[in-house]
């Protein structure tokens, strides 16, 4: 609820060329922290993430009925070298590169997979990945995806 009332209100104030990967809401530690991870073409720089703030920051005040239980801090950063894969347009945008994958639903035994994604045609995944030390590929339905991200191939 908070995450969806948050997103609604920021997405329209975050404009090209930047883009609104995902909002976090969680306790860490002891404190409340609303995470809004933005990017752009060539990375976030910590003036981006000032000038952002100083955007995000009234509109989150401005929400009525305030939508947080408690305090909390806001913090504006980049999704990093493993973001999220949150919807369609950003696995189509990923296609070529190296992700990982949870499913709610296990495929031929497995949960988690990591690899290239080869293709993603709205509705399935096709990914390579190795098992032990051969390379195979596999076609994972979108409705079984739990998660995606970008991964770091080591």
């Amino acid at each position: 609820m908070i995450i969806e009332r948050v997103t609604e209100v920021i997405a329209p104030a975050i404009q090209d060329p930047f883009e609104l990967v995902d909002v976090e809401y969680g306790k860490m530690g002891s404190d409340y922290v609303l995470s809004v991870l933005v990017d752009k073409p060539g990375g976030i720089t910590v003036n981006d993430t000032a000038d952002l703030t100083e955007i995000i920051s009234p509109l989150l005040d401005n929400i009525q009925p305030d939508p947080f239980p408690d305090q909390y801090m806001l913090e504006v950063a980049s999704p990093g070298l493993e973001r999220p894969l949150k919807t369609k347009e950003a696995l189509e945008k990923a296609v070529g590169s190296y992700i990982n994958v949870s499913l709610y639903k296990a495929i031929d035994k497995v949960k988690v997979f990591q690899g290239d994604l080869v293709a993603f045609d709205g509705e399935v995944l096709t990914m390579e990945y190795l098992d032990k030390t051969k390379k195979k590929t596999v076609d994972i339905p979108y409705a079984t995806v739990a998660k995606a991200r970008l991964a770091v191939k080591l």
